[in-house]
């Protein structure tokens, strides 16, 4: 069983209005060294996969096709082996 952590971020070239809004309160709380925010999305999954090639297989197949949109989104990973 593997433990998959997915990191999913709009690619730098992207707006991210999100990240400006927060920026802006950051801004007006009094953090006025935040230069930039990006904002992104992590997702924790458990993976009944008996090796790390099929678990790295089956992340990427489900970023690619549900949980990141490759246009505007990168997306990175890191898999844990858990008993």
């Amino acid at each position: 069983m593997f433990k998959a952590e997915i990191f999913v971020s709009l690619k730098e070239s992207v707006l991210d209005p999100q990240g400006v809004a927060v920026k802006s309160s950051l801004h007006s709380l009094g953090f006025q060294k935040v230069s930039d925010v990006r904002i992104g999305k992590r997702l924790e999954m458990m993976l009944e996969c008996d090796s790390r090639e099929e678990a790295e297989k089956q992340v990427q197949a489900m970023c690619e096709k549900m949980l990141a949109n490759p246009t505007i989104e990168n997306y990175t990973f890191e898999l844990e082996r858990v008993s």
